[in-house]
């Protein structure tokens, strides 16, 4: 199989930004991505996969990367005739444009393909943010996922209450949440630890929307969302975007040392699609994570860094399972151990995780592949992983019952 190479990463700060539009927010990931390349203009630059959810709320449906890029095509920034695939995969999005640009380079047809996904999920209308929620769920089947929360939420203990001044989303987190403990006996101090030891990270990252820490007695007692979750476990709304340039071996091979010398493997790139499950089924991020780890010829235990796909703090110990960082059922005494800090067996979301460094939707696989660079090439600073040489992202998408509608696992490496 033909390697596929990261020489350009780039992540905006994560945080709610007003007055920038999705130009503004496309020309600053891009323009960033170049300059981590050491480019000076994107005429290498053969394809290009534009990862974006929210446009259609301001009217536009189609063509949004085209749109986005008009003005950088304009300014010269960008090549002419460069042909440009939008992806749309809910909180996915941006590790399906990843993706793509990974198989660009696979087929051998091209040898310089450009990622990106941009999002801007803050908006002072609240149906607006509503609105972008609920497109991730089947909107033409109501009664079939309400039957299906329904019958869950009296196995986990835990009613499905939805209503006006709620989210269902994070109700379904909940219920997973109150499964686990129920059937594992997980407890919601545990989660915590995940959560507190995530806001400490981000505190050190200066791409997160929130860079303060928390103790764990002050996450348990951030107000609450929906049992066992407060706040302080669930990612916030932000927009922001990130980018990634992916190439050839060959043409790898003619950059200058400087850039080689930061280059980053692609290793494996895997999706899988979600189903009703059973609440006892593990999740697709498991099937996808098995294909990666077979595609790479490596074990769970081999990973030395990961970011997982964290909307809120359970997030972490489920994925710790599904990844194979530990036995299904001992997520919760996994975290709590301090085995997914800095220092631990496994460290996870080094970045602050979605839930402190934030998760603007279409942008959110992206910035864990930045993250993971930045560790890779040992310029995390503060948070950085000592000797990380294999790194793994984990970024699901969609709602199909109580798994995602789509994951995707990607591995990273050193070279």
């Amino acid at each position: 199989m033909t390697d596929a190479y990261l020489i350009g990463v780039h992540s905006t700060r994560f945080q709610k930004w007003p007055d920038k539009s999705f130009k503004d927010l496309t020309r600053e990931a891009y323009l960033g991505v170049l300059a981590d390349a050491g480019m000076e203009n994107g005429d290498d630059i053969e394809f290009g996969w534009f990862g974006n959810c929210g446009m259609w709320l301001q009217g536009q449906g189609s063509i949004r990367g085209q749109v986005c890029f008009t003005p950088l095509v304009r300014e010269g920034l960008f090549p002419e005739r460069v042909p440009m695939v939008n992806v749309e995969g809910a909180c996915a999005t941006a590790s399906m444009a990843l993706h793509g640009a990974w198989k660009d380079i696979l087929s051998g047809q091209t040898d310089v393909s450009l990622a990106v996904g941009v999002e801007k999920v803050h908006n002072p209308d609240p149906e607006v943010v509503s609105k972008s929620f609920y497109a991730g769920i089947d909107v033409f089947d109501t009664d079939e996922w309400e039957s299906y929360y329904e019958n869950a939420g009296e196995q986990s203990g835990k009613p499905f209450e939805p209503g006006a001044d709620r989210t269902i989303f994070m109700d379904t987190y909940a219920m997973q949440a109150c499964f686990h403990m129920k059937r594992h006996g997980t407890t919601q101090r545990q989660i915590a630890v995940g959560a507190a030891k995530n806001h400490c990270n981000a505190a050190h990252n200066p791409n997160a929307q929130y860079q303060f820490e928390l103790t764990v007695d002050q996450v348990l007692e951030d107000r609450p969302i929906s049992y066992p979750l407060t706040r302080a476990m669930c990612a916030p709304i932000g927009d922001g975007a990130a980018a990634a340039i992916v190439c050839s071996e060959d043409y790898l091979k003619g950059l200058p040392a400087n850039v080689r010398d930061r280059a980053i493997r692609i290793r494996a790139s895997t999706l899988s699609g979600g189903k009703y499950k059973s609440l006892e089924e593990p999740s697709l991020s498991m099937a996808a994570a098995k294909k990666a780890y077979a595609m790479a010829d490596l074990a769970p235990g081999d990973i030395d860094v990961a970011e997982v796909h964290d909307a809120t703090s359970f997030c972490e110990l489920y994925q710790a399972e599904m990844l194979g960082f530990c036995e299904v059922g001992d997520g919760g005494r996994f975290v709590e151990s301090g085995a997914t800090m800095l220092d631990g067996k496994t460290p996870i979301n080094t970045s602050g995780g979605l839930v402190s460094k934030g998760h603007p939707v279409g942008a959110t696989g992206l910035s864990m592949i930045h993250e993971l660079a930045t560790q890779l090439r040992g310029e995390a600073g503060p948070r950085q992983v000592t000797d990380a040489r294999l790194a793994l992202a984990e970024n699901g998408g969609g709602v199909i019952g109580f798994e995602e509608a789509a994951c995707s696992v990607t591995i990273l490496e050193k070279i």
